[in-house]
């Protein structure tokens, strides 16, 4: 016996496939794990990686960050760093980590003496409350950490 294909089963079978596919879409959303979000632990070994086995100290690092920033899709961050910014003593770069973002690393500036000022403002995306760490390499080899906490909220509600 011979089939005979009427117009409507084309749409059928293209209906039925593309209820499958939004069914296997929705299914493998659920499986997937959300994004991992790194931990200060995780800031450690990034900030290890830049700067080796130095010791970090205080001071110096100036972070001017909101303690609340309602909107965490742009969060104004700005340091200054306390340098002559001469020949023999200048800030050769300063990075920012964060410790609950996807990725640790958030951005690296670099100077020279010809900078002037060791100072720098940008925004960044915050998923969550969570510290910003700044970290200067300086020319002499010293390294000087600051740590600021951001509370994130979200339509109000603390994060």
């Amino acid at each position: 016996m011979t089939q005979i294909n009427t117009p409507q089963d084309p749409q059928r079978r293209s209906l039925l496939i593309g209820l499958g596919a939004g069914g296997l879409a929705v299914v493998g959303m659920t499986l997937v794990p959300r994004a991992v979000l790194a931990n200060p632990e995780d800031v450690k070994m990034a900030i290890e990686e830049r700067i080796g086995d130095a010791a970090t100290m205080d001071g110096r690092i100036s972070l001017e960050l909101p303690q609340i920033a309602e909107n965490g899709n742009t969060v104004p961050i700005a340091f200054e760093v306390d340098s002559p910014m001469t020949e023999s003593d200048y800030v050769k770069v300063v990075h920012i980590f964060a410790e609950q973002n996807p990725l640790p690393d958030v951005a690296s500036f670099y100077f020279t003496p010809r900078s002037g000022k060791a100072r720098a403002s940008t925004r960044m995306r915050m998923l969550k409350t969570q510290n910003i760490v700044a970290v200067a390499e300086m020319s002499d080899g010293s390294v000087y950490m600051a740590k600021t906490e951001v509370k994130v909220t979200i339509g109000g509600c603390g994060g």
